[in-house]
């Protein structure tokens, strides 16, 4: 029972820390603006999370699971089709894409605490979406492209689309824009 609400109350701070990074940026964010959504003191939330740094951590894995069911390697490749629904997906939570966007564009930076967990992610993505590729395509996608090398544009369609979107929602139609680059990939209709 303990372990339970344990659990339960970690899945509370790391929804608040979300909502606190999205209005304020991670530099912005304090684990005591934390706190204070949840209902505990600084120390209290140190209790589930020691550092800003392991909380951030939890968080951006915490988003990966509920996307990816676990990281996007190789074993967990996507079905492109299904690529499409989680845009469709991310499309209905704009404070978790604002999170994501914005922890991401803070990380170029060389001593961001998230810089080796996006690094880290960004190559498991790009295996995840080649086998992906490999698995629809072969060694060769319809244009000529390699699984490898088709997988670095998928990737940056799929954030691309997510930060144009933010900016103006109403001009970008984030799963349509998608399924058109899908098209793209899969090249023109053989008419035989």
């Amino acid at each position: 029972m303990a372990r339970a609400r344990s659990e339960e109350r970690r899945a509370e701070i790391l929804r608040a820390t979300l909502e606190v990074i999205a209005e304020r940026g991670y530099r912005g964010a304090t684990l005591g603006a934390v706190a204070e959504r949840v209902g505990l003191t600084q120390q209290g939330l140190l209790h589930y999370f020691p550092t800003k740094e392991a909380l951030l951590v939890a968080v951006l894995e915490d988003r990966d699971r509920w996307d990816t069911g676990g990281g996007g390697g190789e074993e967990g490749a996507w079905r492109l089709e299904l690529l499409g629904s989680l845009v469709e997906y991310n499309a209905m939570r704009p404070v978790i894409v604002q999170t994501f966007s914005a922890l991401l564009g803070e990380s170029v930076t060389e001593d961001h605490p998230a810089r080796g967990f996006f690094t880290r992610r960004y190559t498991q993505v790009r295996a995840g979406m080649a086998a992906t590729l490999r698995a629809e395509y072969g060694d060769t996608l319809p244009g000529g492209l390699s699984p490898e090398r088709a997988a670095v544009l998928l990737v940056a369609v799929l954030d691309g689309l997510q930060y144009q979107w933010l900016l103006d929602p109403e001009a970008v139609d984030m799963p349509g824009a998608f399924g058109d680059f899908l098209g793209l990939l899969k090249g023109p209709e053989d008419p035989s």
